[in-house]
């Protein structure tokens, strides 16, 4: 067996994995909550404190790149990873904290769909994280990623579309922009995850 005087720091993928897969359970969450009145106190507690789970995950994540001699791709790369994970935890927080700062009530349907697609976006790349050790079998991820975005893309078009019909006052016009906002840079959050998948992918080919 061959032996390197540097091996590669494989760290890092379960620590991927980890956060990927908070990201699961957050999307789950904010599916509560978007749907379960009653709860939504208690639920947005439960996604604050998924958020200081993935920030942990993300600072480990750092940490080890500080102290890794020689990373298993390049450095920018993980950083990227790692920050991009992160965005998409502090934007699904956000959405939620907002719906209770601003007092909403009923959202539109439309919202409904843009979570369950994050939670799609989640699940697959949850799934895609522990092939990083690998670099196999991960085209099919990005791709999907991409797919559920454009759809996200044209959901997000139809939501301002109905906020500005006339349906609603201008007030909770703002209201539900904020928050449709924060979930429409979740899944763009998601996609630039995935395309720096594709990259790390393509520069280790």
């Amino acid at each position: 067996m061959p032996f390197s005087l540097t091996p590669k720091d494989s760290s890092f993928y379960p620590l991927f994995t980890a956060s990927a897969e908070n990201l699961v359970t957050a999307t789950e969450v904010l599916g509560e909550f978007v749907h379960d009145h009653a709860r939504r106190e208690e639920l947005a507690v439960r996604l604050r404190d998924l958020e200081h789970v993935g920030d942990q995950a993300t600072h480990a994540i750092f940490r080890a790149l500080n102290t890794s001699f020689v990373t298993p791709f390049d450095r920018e790369d993980i950083y990227a990873l790692a920050s991009n994970l992160d965005d998409v935890m502090d934007y699904v927080e956000a959405a939620a904290d907002l719906v209770i700062l601003t007092g909403l009530g009923t959202l539109p349907a439309e919202m409904s769909q843009q979570v369950a697609l994050l939670q799609r976006c989640a699940q697959v790349t949850a799934e895609a994280m522990p092939r990083l050790k690998t670099l196999k079998d991960l085209s099919d991820y990005w791709i999907e990623v991409n797919r559920i975005e454009n759809e996200a893309d044209k959901l997000y078009r139809r939501l301002l579309s109905r906020l500005y019909s006339g349906e609603f006052d201008a007030l909770e016009i703002l209201k539900l922009k904020e928050v449709a906002d924060q979930l429409e840079e979740a899944a763009d959050a998601f996609e630039h995850l995935a395309n720096v998948v594709e990259t790390i992918a393509v520069k280790e080919s």
